[in-house]
Parts: C-alpha cells; structure tokens; sequence
C-alpha cells in the first residue's frame, strides 16, 4: 500500500519533516519529486496486480514486505536514522497507525486484485477530503463553507464513480472505501509522533506489521514455488515501493505545499495508464467525471488551506 507521510491538508507536519528555506527552483523540484513518488506508488499497484494473478496474495505481501523492510534499514541514513526503541509516548500512535497501515494495505490490494487499477485510484483520490472532516470531528480543526462545499463536491464524484447500479459498485468499491478510511486512520495516527522519531522508524513498524499479517494470513491461505520471474518482480516492487517512500519525504520538504500537493493526483492518471497498457482497462464516462469532481476539489481545499496559512 501507498505511504503518503502527508495529507495535502494537514496543518502539523510529521515528525522527521523539517521545512527548508525556499530557493530558486524548489517549487519544480518538489513538483518533479511528488509525480516520481506517485509514479513509484503506481508501478507498484501495477507489478503487485499483476504477480497475484498466479501467486497466492499473502503470499506476495510477505515477500515484497521483508525486502522493503531491508530497503528501508539501508536507506534510513537519508530518512533521519532507524531507532526501534518506541518512547512510551509514541506507542499508542505507532500501533494505531501500523493498524492503520496493516488494515488499508490488505483492503486495498484485495480491491487491487478485483477492480480496475484507474477506478480504484480514482476512488482514493478522496483521502485529502476525507483526512480533512476527520481531522475536523477529531481534532477540532475549523472548516469554512467553501471547504465544506469542496468535500461535498467530492464526495458527489465518488458516488459519480459508485453509481450504485453501475459497472464500478458492488463489494470490492466497497473494500475500496475500507482502504480509504484506514488510511485516514494510519494518516491522523501520524499526527501524534515527536520530532524524536524518523520516518524511517515509521516506516520500518508499517512495513513490519504488514509482512507479518502477511505472513500468518498466507500460512491459511497456503504457499507456493514462486517463479524467477515473480521473485525478480517482487523484488523490484519493493525497491519501486522504498523509492516512492523515499520521494514522498522528499517532496514534502522541497517547495511550497501549495504547489506541490496538487501532483499527487498524477497517481491518478499512471494508474488509468498502467491499466490500460498492462490489463486493457479503461474508465467509463462516469469514472472520468466522478475523478474530476474529485481532483477539483481537492486541488481546492489546497489552494485554500495555503490561503488561510498566509492569513495566519
């Protein structure tokens, strides 16, 4: 599953981000670096779709979990340094976000295996707008109207994609929807963390608790001889997936939010193209509307998130 360290509309930055001044070209950078990291998210999605047509699911979670969990190790120099002893503060928020994590990985590559790749992203372009009405009832964070207006155009364009009675409804959108509100979980959990703990640390508890749901799931759903072809696949899934953590940490330090955040939705438009070129998979009318309602919106809550940040 996808690690974002940021929603586009959190006001606390997590704890190993430190903003740097700006300089000439950040901005490009930053915007560069965030459609890599969406670009490594979606590759990804599209090896692990297509290595669980023929081996077993957990199966693959666990493999591709043990070798992200050594790329993390040796890329957590660039990360802030790897230190698993947890301070008693930081335990709640770490195990509720390894739920979080654990939950949302195994929901959304269940859904991976049974929906199209451009419908699922486009169902989970709505994270930003959920993060924010949670973040809202939670943690008493302040929406005005026109905020609010944004999650209601939002959420018209995930029932745009729904449709209940359409090709896209049915209980893998419903899985889909699971995925979307763990995340939220695993991304609010984040909030609760010091400055005293690395996104390496964060990092390296996720992809540890989910190689070992992984693994106990798939000792009741059984192993198989992999293919030299589905190890190399694998393999090269969890360097994509450590690429993608590494740049989306990269991105949220490089430039202003404001014009970074929005080319996250560029996950959207390599999964549409990853479906079509690798599972001849193509959106109906209503996806594309739906995602752009869904897009708008949440380039909207942005812009105005940057405009209140000036204001204050």
């Amino acid at each position: 599953m996808r690690t974002p360290i940021m929603s586009p509309i959190r006001r606390t930055r997590p704890a190993a981000i430190q903003p740097l001044p700006l300089r000439p070209g950040d901005n490009l950078r930053g915007a560069l670096i965030m459609s890599l990291s969406m670009l490594a998210f979606g590759l990804n999605d599209t090896v692990m779709k297509f290595v669980t047509q023929d081996l077993p699911l957990y199966q693959a979670i666990t493999l591709r979990g043990v070798m992200v969990m050594a790329f993390i190790a040796a890329a957590s120099p660039w990360l802030g340094g790897l230190d698993l002893r947890i301070p008693r503060a930081a335990r709640a928020p770490m195990a509720w976000r390894s739920l979080g994590e654990i939950a949302s990985t195994l929901l959304f590559l269940n859904a991976l295996q049974n929906m199209a790749m451009g419908d699922l992203s486009a169902i989970m372009q709505a994270l930003p707008l959920v993060v924010m009405v949670a973040a809202a009832l939670f943690f008493g964070e302040t929406l005005g109207w026109r905020r609010i207006s944004a999650v209601a155009a939002g959420f018209l364009g995930v029932l745009l994609i729904l449709r209940p009675g359409g090709s896209v409804f049915g209980p893998w959108a419903l899985v889909a929807l699971g995925a979307m509100a763990m995340v939220a979980v695993r991304d609010l959990a984040t909030r609760g963390f010091g400055r005293d703990i690395s996104s390496a640390t964060i990092a390296f508890y996720a992809a540890g608790g989910v190689t070992l749901t992984g693994l106990l799931l798939g000792l009741v759903q059984g192993w198989v001889m992999p293919s030299l072809a589905q190890v190399l696949l694998l393999t090269a899934a969890g360097v994509i997936l450590t690429v993608g953590y590494v740049s989306a940490v990269a991105s949220m330090r490089v430039g202003e939010m404001s014009y970074v955040a929005p080319f996250r939705y560029t996950s959207l438009l390599v999964a549409i193209l990853m479906g079509l070129v690798v599972f001849g998979e193509w959106p109906d009318l209503w996806t594309w509307a739906g995602s752009a309602l869904v897009v708008a919106a949440g380039i909207y809550t942005i812009w105005r998130e940057a405009q209140l940040g000036r204001a204050r």
